[in-house]
């Protein structure tokens, strides 16, 4: 049985990548666009897990490395709600890293879990993400550049991953990504709603 490689991602967040943008499209056409309207939930208590909602699925991605100035992270946990009070205290809690609340019920919807789990929590936030995502082939990574929308403010992000960390040091180059900080999700977004200082 062949061993999956995990992939490691190289991604950067500003106003306006202008000439990146230019040469990726120089490189490889578009060979899709996707669109989607996600929640993240920002802990207070963790930087390592990736907590996102879409389609009513909830999904967890936890860091495991980082190698040559890139990231590496893998699936923890999918859910899907309506979901048993049981699965959210076992299961989503300990990847928060912040204190337990008290479940007045057994099982809970979307909007339930957002509004009287998450939103009443001190040290947790839920976020609203729109991406406008254009993928890309670049020097054989799966590139992409994304127009985001964090809770309605406007910024663009470009992404390149690969199981291979030479072919995307190498796309990075390609690109003029090189003078560019490797940014996830979680840290930009804690930079946006303003719970990590921006570096000078």
């Amino acid at each position: 049985m062949t061993e999956i490689k995990p992939r490691f991602e190289f991604r950067a967040f500003a106003q306006n990548f202008g000439m990146v943008i230019e040469k990726m499209r120089k490189l490889s056409p578009c060979e899709m666009i996707r669109e989607s309207s996600e929640i993240y939930i920002m802990s207070a208590g963790n930087n390592e897990n990736n907590t996102k909602i879409r389609d009513n699925k909830m999904d967890i991605k936890v860091f495991v490395t980082e190698k040559d100035g890139l990231q590496q992270w893998n699936p923890r946990m999918k859910g899907e709600f309506p979901m048993k009070a049981e699965k959210i205290r076992d299961d989503l809690f300990p990847a928060f890293g912040v204190s337990l609340p008290d479940f007045a019920r057994d099982e809970y919807t979307l909007v339930q879990y957002l509004d009287e789990i998450i939103k009443p929590h001190p040290e947790l936030s839920a976020v609203k993400v729109f991406k406008r995502r254009f993928a890309f082939t670049v020097n054989n990574t799966i590139v992409e550049s994304a127009e985001l929308l964090i809770n309605n403010a406007a910024i663009q992000s470009v992404a390149v991953e690969s199981t291979e960390i030479q072919d995307i040091l190498k796309a990075k180059s390609m690109m003029g990504l090189n003078e560019y900080e490797n940014v996830n999700y979680l840290l930009a977004i804690k930079r946006i709603i303003g719970w990590e200082d921006i570096p000078n």
